[in-house]
């Protein structure tokens, strides 16, 4: 009886003292984060996925009480960092600025190392960036319609820059010669950086860029507008008429969203969401991402994912027709 007794007492000791343990690992949330949080972006600096990472980052910190840490990790149209990210430990403190290029991705490289619905999981949307088509300001077409026709006059001659093979970019600009018979040889790029500089510099023609990375050049006439991506017109570019108003259907914007290592605590995942959600119900911050061209649109991590499935198999879909797949 006496070694029964002993054992049980034991066992209410072992078990007193693996409780504390078992909770800690079950609620993250309480003592999460307590060092600073690397945020990946897959892009180059400069581009329009970084500027809003770092106009995001310094008040994310601020409501999480720990320092946001930038590091661009750029190539193969952000699924070096993607990658990088998904291999990451999932304790909340390697994240992804994702965004809809990786999505893209993920149905036209078919030896992707991971999956964006798979090996990732969102937290939530930060904003939505409609893409605008820029031309070199001494392009001498002032309109969609004109830049058409010069295309297809001068069939070799005129050229359009992507942020990399597969990225939004890309396919916006092959939808549009699909759509228009626009004769424009597609130019890749690491990054929107580059590919701006280019754009400036008049070796590239076109760029779909984004509002953010095309906008001070707009502003300083070094290109010209000739529309906006997105079905509705830009409240930073409202003179700019949309693609479809210039007769040709298309309706495309580019989304930035956080995401995690697949594995990450649910606690830490909500916990971030709701840091997002608070970041951007903040009137400074919305006026801040507006003026850039960046509409705000929190999200929950469930719609994000939602979005997420759905362009994979809207993707590839147009992947398949435009017979695209990159090695």
């Amino acid at each position: 009886m006496k070694n029964s007794h002993r054992r049980k007492v034991l066992s209410l000791v072992i078990a007193a003292t693996l409780l504390p343990s078992f909770h800690a690992i079950s609620a993250p949330d309480n003592d999460y984060p307590n060092r600073s949080i690397k945020l990946v972006i897959p892009f180059p600096a400069g581009g329009s996925t970084d500027a809003m990472a770092r106009n995001l980052g310094p008040a994310l910190g601020k409501v999480l009480g720990q320092s946001i840490v930038i590091e661009n990790k750029s190539g193969a149209s952000g699924t070096v960092g993607a990658d990088f990210v998904a291999k990451a430990a999932p304790d909340g403190y390697t994240l992804l600025m994702g965004t809809l290029h990786l999505t893209i991705a993920q149905s036209v490289f078919p030896k992707l190392n991971y999956r964006i619905d798979k090996d990732l999981i969102p937290i939530g949307t930060v904003g939505m960036i409609p893409n605008v088509v820029v031309v070199n300001a001494s392009i001498p077409a002032n309109n969609i319609k004109e830049l058409v026709v010069l295309s297809k006059v001068n069939s070799d001659k005129y050229d359009y820059a992507s942020v990399g093979p597969g990225s939004a970019h890309h396919l916006i600009g092959e939808m549009f010669k699909i759509k228009t018979g626009a004769s424009l040889t597609h130019i890749p790029y690491r990054g929107s950086a580059p590919a701006v500089v280019d754009l400036l510099g008049g070796q590239i023609s076109v760029m779909f860029d984004t509002i953010p990375s095309a906008l001070p050049h707009i502003k300083d006439g070094k290109t010209k507008t000739l529309a906006v991506t997105t079905a509705k017109r830009s409240s930073t570019l409202p003179n700019v008429p949309t693609l479809i108003e210039s007769g040709i259907a298309i309706d495309v914007g580019t989304w930035n969203g956080l995401m995690a290592p697949a594995g990450t605590d649910q606690a830490i995942i909500d916990k971030l969401n709701r840091a997002i959600v608070s970041v951007l119900s903040d009137p400074e911050m919305r006026k801040q991402l507006q003026a850039l061209g960046i509409e705000p649109m929190p999200s929950t991590p469930a719609e994000l994912k939602v979005r997420i499935s759905k362009e994979i198999v809207d993707y590839s879909n147009l992947a398949k027709e435009l017979k695209l797949s990159v090695e």
